[in-house]
């Protein structure tokens, strides 16, 4: 698989390259192109589902130089990373798991084929970027692991940001970042290219008095984004984007907490591609896409600067969408059919000594899509999808959703939608990691995949001239046949065969996990140069009746950002609260806890087994003065209260940070 070279060469073009258009093209607007299937995409106004949209502007004025962590702004969002920058970092929406979320990149499925999700701590932020994401099931559109919903991470094109721009950073703990971004509109040719590395030397990274090592990483980033206007009516687009993490990691003692371990460390490479081409006729009425996308990941361990483990995922995908939109009178409507095929291969690559499965196996899966949409002129829409999945392993499935919106004037907006969706099993849950050795897991190829059902009821509210804007949405749904780990003791399920003594094994749950709650979320522009916005969750996730892990019941963030002398300057103030949660205690340290495990308390009751970590606000404070037209400044500081605190136990945290860099745009 290409590593450095593809990252130096990239770089390389991007210093060569001639800037030739001016500063920013014209802002972006609110059509989600993930709301459907359909081409066009659908305005973000006539979406009964949640939508919340990240914009480039939000991006930058908050510094994110690591993805996942806008997303703790995200109503519905739980956001957890092992520790430092590269720790493996998970999302869970709405309650659900870390795989129950469909992550897309430029509409490029992203997730591992071998762990099935998608690890966050690989995605780095482009220079110029948005993502739009999409709560509640979307499995009738897109298939397995819509349970909870969509991410897609979109970088924009030449025509929607062209011009060059070259951004350095350093900071704290020998941090060092940057990035170049050149885009261009060459007559029929829209074309982009980015580079982007996020390098740091961490922090001691261990639970036990006395550690010294601090936890590195290296996180660099590739893409070119490509669009061709054939005629009128048929343009061509490409992308492709390879990702390079190295970060460094620590052991676990059991029964005392992380150790220093030198030479642990973990690699991780990841190719994505895409092809496509998209036609229109009659006069734009009747529209056809079609697509060829592709993910080739790679994951190795390394103990004592020792291959310990390692797995190879790859996935090919096909795709045909086509619309036909007709209108009559103040009726528009929309129907869409989508065809879908798909094939993952995996291979546990671990060394032999590990007792690995290293058997090479592909899955394969044909989904149909049938989406029909109405909109009754501005003020009202509904519409319904379904989808059946012929899998060549799983049984089939068939999904369905609906959704629909009614507006009472220019002031309120009223929405509601349900589904259904899907998560098959991934490679590991089916035929397990290591069948010999120490620690044994064997997996379970009689697994079912997950299903889940749920609905929401959502109000939004405009007034002030748009100036406010403010909802809320109420949620509800139910997950069935949950695979789960077995590690030993009670509950296994009768229809789950007892692994052999000595090993674990997985099995699908024979109760309902149920997820429920409320998203509270609104921005206020003041002035035109003050704007404050916020989100809150309360949220009640319980698996057999007993509070899920790591989904505190209460979450929520604010913003303030503030551009003053005309524009010129911006300053951002990002606040966090994440409630107290409950976790497993899978180091089996006992109490008393170390006096690093700050507050931390073991469990009681039903909960007994499990920690209780404490609640923690983190601030950040952004800001940045334009120099002149092409020359900008700025500064930040993460966790600027310096709270100690932990999103997974036995993992520390990132305390107090300072970064400065410097901006030139052409």
């Amino acid at each position: 698989m290409p590593r450095n070279y593809l990252f130096s060469a990239g770089v390389a073009a991007l210093l060569i390259a001639q800037p030739a258009f001016a500063a920013e093209g014209a802002a972006i607007d609110e059509v989600i192109v993930t709301g459907t299937r359909a081409a066009d995409g659908v305005d973000a106004s006539k979406i009964g589902s949640s939508v919340t949209v990240i914009t480039p502007r939000q991006m930058e004025d908050r510094q994110v130089r690591v993805v996942s962590d806008v997303l703790r702004d995200v109503p519905g969002f739980a956001v957890s990373r092992t520790g430092a920058i590269g720790g493996q970092t998970q999302i869970r929406v709405r309650g659900t798991e870390g795989n129950h979320v469909l992550t897309l990149i430029d509409g490029i499925e992203a997730s591992d084929p071998f762990f099935g999700e998608f690890d966050f701590a690989t995605l780095i932020s482009d220079d110029v970027a948005r993502i739009e994401i999409l709560r509640g099931a979307q499995s009738a559109l897109y298939g397995s692991d819509a349970i909870a919903g969509v991410i897609n991470y979109i970088t924009p094109t030449a025509a929607e940001a062209p011009g060059a721009r070259m951004r350095v950073e350093f900071g704290s703990q020998d941090t060092l970042g940057g990035s170049a971004r050149y885009a261009a509109v060459l007559g029929p040719l829209d074309v982009v290219v980015n580079a982007g590395v996020n390098r740091t030397g961490g922090y001691v990274g261990q639970t036990l008095p006395g550690g010294t090592r601090k936890l590195s990483s290296e996180l660099e980033s590739f893409s070119a984004k490509a669009g061709y206007q054939v005629t009128e009516t048929l343009k061509l687009r490409g992308a492709l984007r390879y990702t390079n993490t190295h970060a460094e990691t620590n052991s676990s003692s059991f029964g005392r907490g992380q150790v220093d371990s030198p030479g642990n460390y973990l690699d991780a490479t990841n190719l994505y591609y895409f092809l496509g081409g998209d036609l229109a006729l009659l006069d734009g009425a009747w529209t056809h896409s079609l697509s060829y996308q592709g993910v080739d990941a790679e994951r190795n361990g390394y103990a004592r600067n020792a291959r310990s483990s390692g797995d190879d995922g790859l996935r090919k995908k096909a795709s045909y969408a086509t619309t036909y939109r007709l209108e009559t009178g103040s009726l528009t409507h929309r129907f869409t059919g989508a065809f879908d095929w798909e094939k993952e291969t995996y291979q546990n690559t671990s060394p032999a000594s590990s007792g690995a499965d290293t058997t090479r196996r592909s899955i394969k899966n044909k989904g149909f899509v049938g989406q029909y949409d109405l909109e009754i002129g501005d003020n009202a829409g509904l519409g319904g999808a379904v989808r059946h999945d012929d899998n060549d392993f799983f049984d089939d499935a068939t999904t369905w959703k609906v959704q629909g919106f009614y507006r009472f004037g220019e002031m309120i907006r009223v929405r509601a939608a349900g589904g259904t969706g899907i998560k098959n099993p991934s490679q590991t849950e089916l035929f397990g990691f290591n069948a010999t050795g120490p620690f044994p897991f064997r997996g379970n190829p009689n697994l079912k995949p997950e299903k889940s059902e749920g609905w929401e009821v959502g109000t939004d509210l405009s007034f002030w001239d748009g100036r406010v804007s403010l909802g809320v949405t109420y949620f509800d749904a139910t997950l069935k046949n949950e695979i789960f780990s077995y590690f030993g003791g009670a509950g296994l399920p009768a229809a789950c065969p007892a692994p052999p003594a000595g090993t674990s094994t997985t099995c699908n749950r024979t109760f309902d996990s149920k997820q429920k709650g409320v998203e509270l979320f609104g921005t206020i522009e003041i002035t035109d140069s003050l704007t404050v916005s916020g989100a809150y969750t309360d949220l009640n996730a319980k698996e057999n009746g007993l509070e899920e892990i790591r989904r505190a019941p209460d979450i929520g963030s604010a913003n303030i950002t503030w551009k003053p002398l005309d524009g010129r300057a911006t300053f951002n103030l990002n606040v966090r609260y994440n409630g107290k949660q409950l976790d497993s205690n899978f180091s089996g340290i006992n109490p008393p806890f170390l006096a690093s495990l700050p507050d931390v308390k073991p469990a009681t009751g039903a909960n007994a087994g499990k920690v209780v970590l404490p609640a923690y606000t983190l601030v950040n404070l952004a800001a940045s003065y334009d120099l002149s037209e092409h020359v900008e400044v700025f500064g930040r500081v993460e966790n600027l209260t310096d709270e100690d605190y932990y999103e997974v136990f036995a993992f520390p945290t990132q305390g107090r940070t300072a970064t400065v860099g410097a901006r030139i745009k052409f």
